[in-house]
């Protein structure tokens, strides 16, 4: 004898809150990756000059802040994937079988995904090899130095997957206030990148992802039987 198992039984909002969940711990993530490659970027004065030796110097005392900044950055960018899951079947769910928002919005933050990835990518070579002119020379330090400084913060994408939530808002795929809200900030993310200011884009982009998480999160809870 089979069982019949019925669908309305599968509990969709509190996967959905899960899949929503990991976007408020990605933007936290980013967040705190923009401000760790900071902290391990030299002071910037006006009229002085930054040698390759005073960078070497300063990474080797914080190798602890090195360690940190790849784990954080890491770690958003594989939380950021299954959000990035969740958006889509969200959106997919909600919106015209022949929309293409779905998977603008996934693909927009698959590039964040592979800017943090790739933000990390030297990570290894200079955390065992400062200091060590047999491993890097010390024109090198100065590359890596830029590299974490900009690499991780290439928001574009993110800028492109909040318009891209912005406009579900047409065809009610999104609430009024969150499609507003991420028109909004995935403008400025957008503009920053192109004009080009990377650096700034990272602030816009990962507000808008900690409150797009934090809304989809928060209607899945009050619409117990939304699909996304």
């Amino acid at each position: 004898m089979s069982a019949v198992v019925n669908s309305s039984t599968v509990p969709v909002s509190t996967a959905s809150r899960r899949w929503a969940a990991t976007g408020v711990a990605a933007a936290i993530g980013s967040l705190a990756s923009v401000f760790l490659s900071m902290s391990l970027s030299p002071e910037y004065i006006p009229g002085s000059v930054i040698t390759s030796e005073a960078i070497d110097a300063g990474l080797m005392a914080e190798r602890p802040s090195m360690i940190a900044f790849h784990i954080v950055t890491l770690a958003s960018a594989g939380l950021l994937m299954v959000f990035a899951a969740g958006l889509h079947r969200c959106l997919t769910s909600a919106l015209p079988s022949a929309s293409l928002v779905p998977l603008i919005a996934f693909s927009g933050l698959l590039l964040v995904v592979a800017a943090q990835t790739l933000g990390t990518g030297l990570d290894t070579e200079f955390l065992f090899g400062i200091g060590d002119s047999a491993i890097n020379l010390p024109s090198d330090i100065g590359f890596y130095s830029h590299w974490i400084a900009t690499i991780p913060w290439l928001w574009f994408g993110g800028g492109v997957a909040a318009l891209a939530v912005g406009a579900a808002r047409r065809h009610g795929g999104v609430s009024g206030w969150l499609g507003i809200t991420s028109t909004i900030l995935g403008a400025q993310t957008l503009l920053l990148a192109i004009a080009p200011l990377q650096y700034m884009a990272a602030g816009p982009g990962a507000l808008w992802l900690l409150i797009a998480a934090i809304g989809f999160s928060a209607e899945s809870r009050t619409q117990p039987g939304s699909r996304c």
